[in-house]
């Protein structure tokens, strides 16, 4: 595999996500990792009592569920960051809290949901050239406190700031000519490529947002973005070209 620097972001939906983690231990090249965890937020605000509502593919986060949405993402990230450092690679749990490195705009109408405008690049930087992989929740701060941001969209921006390629790990195969035949997967896309197939609704749906994230990276200073099933192995093989979509700024 390739001595790389990659940030990678893990889908909540891979839940645990073993051979997966096993791989990114092994990976040679410094590494950010950026995780989700929609499944687990909405478990946990169920147990709470809250009912969950989305709009355009985002949770709306009302400020009293703010507080239960950090708890899931901060006790996920430092799930994580121990099991990468028991896998070998020393690894610390942030969000944006931590030094104030993500600091976000609230979009009013979903709550305390915020899109990331600044990125600290030198305190990832920081914590690379000291040897450890920072595991990124996606949570960023305001004036008023913290926000809760799409992973997807929050990789985007930390990938841009540290002109890294970013690799989306989720639960599809990458971008397919037929959504219905995964052997149709297109392995390069050029920007307006792929903007021409969510125009012509090949891409649909729940991969609108994910191609869009790995756009959002390229407009922000990404070389290129990767989305792939995270499944053991598939690392490797993005890197390789062998699975996944890998999304470009020029044609291809």
């Amino acid at each position: 595999m390739a001595e790389e620097r990659l940030l990678v972001k893990l889908g909540g939906s891979l839940g645990g996500a073993a051979g997966v983690l096993d791989e990114l231990a092994a990976h040679p090249g410094e590494l950010v990792l950026v995780h989700g965890g929609g499944p687990q937020i909405g478990a946990f605000l169920a147990r709470l009592g809250f009912s969950t509502r989305f709009e355009a593919g985002e949770r709306v986060t009302p400020p009293e569920q703010l507080e239960a949405v950090e708890m899931v993402l901060t006790r996920l990230g430092k799930e994580l960051a121990h099991r990468l450092s028991l896998l070998g690679r020393p690894a610390v749990a942030v969000s944006g809290r931590d030094a104030g490195f993500l600091r976000g705009q609230a979009e009013v109408r979903l709550g305390r949901v915020g899109r990331i405008e600044e990125v600290d690049a030198g305190f990832l930087e920081a914590l690379l050239a000291a040897g450890y992989t920072p595991v990124v929740s996606p949570i960023a701060v305001d004036g008023e406190g913290a926000l809760n941001v799409n992973a997807d969209l929050a990789a985007a921006a930390v990938a841009g700031a540290l002109a890294v390629p970013a690799v989306f790990l989720t639960d599809v195969p990458g971008v397919l000519a037929d959504p219905k035949d995964p052997g149709t997967r297109i392995p390069r896309l050029g920007r307006f490529e792929a903007e021409a197939l969510i125009a012509a609704g090949t891409v649909a749906g729940g991969m609108v947002p994910k191609v869009a994230a790995a756009l959002l990276a390229l407009d922000r200073g990404a070389p290129w973005a990767a989305i792939a099933t995270g499944s053991p192995g598939v690392l490797a093989e993005v890197l390789a070209g062998r699975a996944g979509t890998r999304f470009l700024p020029e044609p291809v």
